[in-house]
């Protein structure tokens, strides 16, 4: 086993998962479970005021809001500094100088927005300032019952609005989620999740798209260079097979691979390395419970499937991922966040999660962040000005920019 693989494996932490899947149903070998009775406790209103506090290394940070969301879910920036963000429920919104405009973007397609579905993630085209090209994942709505079709859909940026919106590449019909990222080499990685028994199966089908990451061209087009293009029984499109719910990808600045965090169920949330080809084992092998507490497998790790990078026992709920790059909060170069929803599956626990690494990507550090808050933290980006943003997954859910605080009063 090579050491990122060995450091993963003696990662276990304090942390599971949010109901981000549908409750399974009893299956796959007395595996399956439903979920237990939820414990309902809503999140606090957040503060409408810039709130001022101190973390391990990066001392203090100021923490400021723009609130007036409902369930954001991804953002993307803009040349000119504004911010796209879209919402679950099929609306696309744009905050210009920490002020929410209160009319949604036009053009964004029809969304099936129930359960956990509806308008996901969006990113720019790499070329954007010659093409102003904008790609959004949603799920479409379907005829038949089962949740949306999980859609990949390409448009034009053009005075403030989406024009020419197409759809450009249709996946399955599922509730569960997708995330894009553009990669080094041009191309797009887009995710396409699964749940629990007995649908997780379908992560181990190489003849379908349920619990894989695929590699796109920027049209939609499955490039003949992928792992498995032309090779029978196989989806040209897939890049790397075996996951459960994707949340986060992310293109590592410095080895230009693509990483990938996705939820267990009660436990085994992970950080993958994507390699072209591989298999990361949902639901053959993983670190988490069901929901009722069977384990998933008695053996985390198999012969010919990839352990985590990174793993949570119990689960925080993953979501959204950033290597952070810039000069404005110093301390946490080359750090990497990533959004906690909800712990040990107790409600008012999301928080946001640094985690840094040696120069042979083996974790040194893990540190839980703004837990005060009692937030759900949806996704987290790097803007352009070297701040890090965050959103809150709540019906009064916020944009939140972090910034370095104000230097401590000189002592008298």
């Amino acid at each position: 086993m090579n050491t990122r693989a060995l450091a993963g494996f003696l990662i276990l932490s304090s942390i599971s998962m949010v109901g981000q899947n549908p409750p399974a149903t009893p299956g796959g070998g007395g595996r399956g479970a439903t979920s237990p009775p939820p414990i309902t406790w809503p999140s606090p209103p957040l503060s409408d005021q810039p709130i001022v506090m101190d973390t391990a290394i990066q001392r203090p940070i100021r923490l400021v809001p723009t609130k007036g969301l409902n369930q954001p879910w991804s953002m993307a920036f803009l040349p000119d500094g504004s911010i796209l963000v879209t919402e679950r429920a099929g609306r696309l919104r744009i905050v210009r100088n920490g002020i929410l405009d209160p009319t949604p973007i036009a053009g964004v397609p029809a969304v099936a927005a129930t359960g956990l579905a509806g308008l996901m993630d969006i990113a720019l085209h790499p070329r954007f300032n010659e093409n102003q090209l904008i790609y959004l994942t949603y799920h479409k709505p379907a005829a038949a019952a089962g949740g949306g079709t999980i859609t990949l859909a390409r448009g034009r940026w053009v005075n403030g609005a989406l024009t020419a919106v197409q759809d450009i590449f249709t996946a399955i019909q599922t509730g569960n989620a997708s995330r894009i990222v553009f990669g080094k080499d041009g191309m797009l990685y887009m995710s396409v999740g699964i749940g629990d028994p007995p649908n997780a199966t379908r992560a181990q089908d190489p003849n379908d798209l349920a619990g894989k990451v695929l590699r796109l061209r920027d049209d939609g087009s499955v490039p003949n260079d992928n792992p498995f293009f032309g090779k029978v029984g196989y989806r040209p499109e897939i890049f790397t097979m075996g996951h459960r719910n994707p949340l986060g990808l992310a293109l590592n600045p410095v080895t230009g691979e693509i990483w990938e965090n996705e939820d267990g169920p009660n436990g085994g949330d992970e950080i993958n390395v994507l390699q072209p080809g591989k298999n990361y084992g949902w639901p053959v092998v993983s670190f988490g419970r069901f929901y009722l507490g069977p384990r998933v497998s008695e053996n985390p790790w198999k012969e010919g499937m990839e352990p985590p990078l990174v793993f949570w026992v119990p689960a925080i709920a993953i979501s959204g991922m950033a290597f952070y790059t810039g000069d404005k909060l110093p301390a946490w170069k080359g750090s990497v966040f990533v959004g906690g929803m909800r712990t040990g599956e107790v409600p008012r626990s999301g928080h946001l999660e640094r985690l840094d690494f040696n120069d042979k990507w083996e974790e040194l550090h893990r540190e839980g962040m703004l837990r005060d808050l009692a937030q759900r933290i949806r996704d987290v980006r790097q803007g352009p000005d070297g701040l890090l943003y965050l959103l809150t997954a709540e019906n009064d859910g916020a944009l939140i920019r972090i910034e370095p605080g104000p230097a401590p009063a000189p002592l008298r």
